[in-house]
């Protein structure tokens, strides 16, 4: 039996800091930029119509997010 992939144990990981991270359907698709992201998405979205995905950005290590 597989184990459930969660976003917590994503953030976890350092090898997906600095990326946007989609997981859906028990994958983890990663992309550097958010066009990237969004392409993933559109793709994700005709393969799986019923599954929403999970989506975040992790920064990398000691980067200053500023929101206005």
């Amino acid at each position: 039996m597989k184990k459930k992939i969660t976003m917590p144990e994503i953030f976890k990981n350092p090898r997906y800091r600095g990326k946007h991270i989609i997981l859906a359907a028990g994958k983890i698709y990663t992309a550097k930029t958010g066009d990237g992201a969004a392409e993933i998405l559109k793709k994700l979205e005709k393969k799986y119509p019923k599954i929403t995905p999970e989506i975040a950005y992790l920064p990398k290590a000691r980067s200053l997010i500023l929101w206005m």
